[in-house]
């Protein structure tokens, strides 16, 4: 009997439980022997994601049921800073999968994927997940999401959609809170029932045509780009030309292989028809939102534009003294090299050159994003220099607008205050203030997205690390003026060599340090905060004085605070304009732009005076 196809995709917020349900449906749908072993979230196969319990990257997945079901899902990123794999990724399905935390409820990403869905056309089914825990109140959050579907100007059809309780980690859902817990056939029955079906008989006679959602490389095939057949057939050694969103054409060739997915692997196959999600090999020109057609094809498929990027970063080489110890892709032209791949495989990344041959300037989603690139790279053995991310700005009518993201927060009642006080000072407005339950807070605030920028580890330090915080890009708003940066100056190495014992034993009184003894350090690298305002040119080489004097306690060990060690992401955003990171495969540096103390002090004077 011929397999039927559904084609549809996970979606919900960060930490909602996605990666976690098609575990089980693939545990369930006979993806692994009974035998088998396999990982815990199986789907995030990269470094990254693992390390930080996040979907990065949208993976696609095949799950046969019954006899004749062949279900492809797609579990998306729920992180709005990798907003454009949910875009492209929704582009190639005919139905989704609303995930939402039944303890949580509706949250900001849970906006911003159900408004690219329902942008889309598609019928969401809504999974309140993780009911099974003593904090859920599935009640409140189905208002919630009824609420936000009429917000979002969802359609009578749409607003009408099919509710499942479950618990992901477990493998159980059904169709009322009184169900028995057993496992997920009501949700495979759910979606065969409720997802189009993606193969129309007269799609299958129109001419082939193939739209590029995804670019993979793999190191025997090559380029692979995977989407969805749009109508008609194909086979391997078909001709094929390649056309841009604008209808020019890229280049011709023909198909070498053609990949369909199975459970977690891609097996070659001979064909594919409309409906089917397939991945190409054979064309080396053709990038995301490219299609892919039979050679008399005349028109391309219509792609959805990708939203805008927000926030941008200065890459360039790393120039410091220490350069080219720990790595060895040291290079302009290696790092453009790799920054321009990226850009071709993620559509959010955007690369242009600076009047500097040797910067780069990165423009991304957001501080998650662009540094998980950037630590991707480091991990690939390239060193960089990094600015102070800034935020990307338009002009309208002679005015100046920057954007204002939707910040959602909860955090304990007594941490309110100091909060609310953090975020006024960064131009944030509060918008709803109610109480969430279990003695915590729920604020909605609108606060430009450069005010966000390095707030996060402060808003953790306020609310002693119970405080959770969700942002998500809101609308284009008029310049809100100068927002104060940071209010600590830096502790400046004044020499180069290794760090001593002793002398940042003496340091720690003029504030906190970033770095042990025994480590490298140059002139012009910043080794700590200082505990005033103002930078501070300090040394730390100073070794102790030996004398012939021997006293009762004065040679005891010197014991030291444990260093500040910075996260990338938490050094991206400490630093001031006139200060770099340094990434480099062994560490992450902080270092002031000009190393040389009389040149900062000229270039301060030109500042003030310009």
């Amino acid at each position: 009997m011929a397999e039927r196809l559904r084609n549809l995709a996970i979606i919900a917020h960060v930490d909602h439980g996605k990666t976690t349900l098609v575990d089980q449906m693939l545990v369930q749908g006979g993806a692994f022997r009974a035998n088998e072993a396999h990982a815990e979230r199986a789907m995030d196969s990269n470094d990254q994601e693992r390390e930080r319990g996040i979907t990065i990257l949208a993976k696609c997945t095949s799950i046969h049921w019954g006899d004749d079901w062949r279900l492809n899902i797609v579990d998306t990123p729920g992180h709005a800073d990798f907003g454009g794999e949910v875009e492209r990724i929704l582009g190639m399905v005919d139905g989704c999968v609303l995930l939402v935390d039944a303890s949580e409820g509706v949250m900001p990403q849970t906006k911003f994927v159900l408004s690219k869905a329902l942008n889309r056309g598609l019928r969401p089914m809504v999974v309140l997940n993780k009911v099974d825990r003593a904090s859920a109140d599935p009640d409140k959050a189905l208002n919630e999401i009824f609420e936000l579907f009429l917000a979002l100007g969802a359609s009578d059809e749409q607003a009408d959609f099919p509710i499942l309780y479950a618990s992901g980690k477990e493998g159980w859902a059904k169709t009322d809170m009184t169900g028995e817990n057993k496992d997920l056939t009501p949700l495979f029955e759910l979606i065969v029932r409720h997802v189009p079906d993606p193969q129309p008989i007269q799609k299958k006679d129109e001419p082939f045509a193939f739209l590029v959602t995804m670019i993979d490389s793999d190191p025997f095939l090559g380029r692979i780009l995977t989407g969805r057949v749009e109508a008609g057939r194909v086979k391997v050694g078909d001709p094929v030309r390649a056309l841009s969103r604008e209808g020019k054409e890229i280049e011709k060739g023909r198909l070498t292989k053609l990949l369909s997915f199975r459970g977690l692997k891609r097996v070659p196959v001979e064909s594919a028809e409309a409906g089917d999600i397939i991945a190409i090999a054979g064309l080396v020109e053709t990038t995301v939102a490219d299609t892919i057609g039979s050679p008399d094809l005349a028109a391309p498929i219509p792609s959805t534009p990708i939203d805008p990027p927000t926030l941008a970063i200065t890459v360039s080489i790393n120039d410091s003294p220490l350069a080219g110890r720990a790595g060895d892709k040291v290079q302009s032209r290696v790092i453009r090299a790799r920054l321009l791949a990226e850009a071709e495989s993620n559509v959010a990344i955007r690369v242009t050159e600076t009047a500097n041959r040797d910067a780069y300037e990165v423009a991304g989603r957001g501080e998650l994003q662009l540094g998980v690139l950037v630590e991707t790279m480091r991990r690939e053995g390239f060193e960089l220099s990094l600015s102070r991310p800034k935020v990307l700005t338009r002009s309208e009518n002679g005015q100046t607008l920057e954007p204002v993201e939707e910040v959602v927060i909860d955090v304990d009642d007594e941490y309110t205050g100091v909060v609310i006080e953090k975020m006024s000072i960064r131009k944030g407005e509060l918008q709803d203030m109610r109480p969430s339950g279990g003695g915590k807070t729920r604020l909605v605030m609108y606060a430009p997205a450069r005010g966000m920028v390095g707030y996060h580890g402060e808003f953790l330090t306020d609310t002693r690390g119970s405080g959770v915080m969700n942002r998500l890009f809101h609308s284009w708003a008029p310049w809100k003026g100068e927002i104060p940066g940071r209010r600590n100056g830096a502790l400046i190495s004044n020499d180069k060599g290794q760090s001593t014992a002793f002398a940042l034993w003496n340091l720690e009184d003029r504030g906190q340090m970033f770095i042990a003894d025994g480590e490298d350090v140059y002139e012009g690298m910043i080794i700590g905060e200082n505990s005033r305002g103002e930078d501070l040119d300090v040394n730390p080489l100073k070794g102790k004085k030996l004398t012939n004097v021997r006293a009762s306690g004065k040679d005891e060990s010197i014991r030291l605070t444990p260093p500040r060690r910075l996260t990338l992401e938490q050094a991206m955003a400490w630093i001031e304009d006139d200060e770099l990171v340094e990434v480099t495969p062994a560490a992450i540096r902080l270092r002031k732009a000009y190393l040389d103390p009389n040149e900062r002090k000229r270039q301060s004077r030109a500042k003030e005076a310009g």
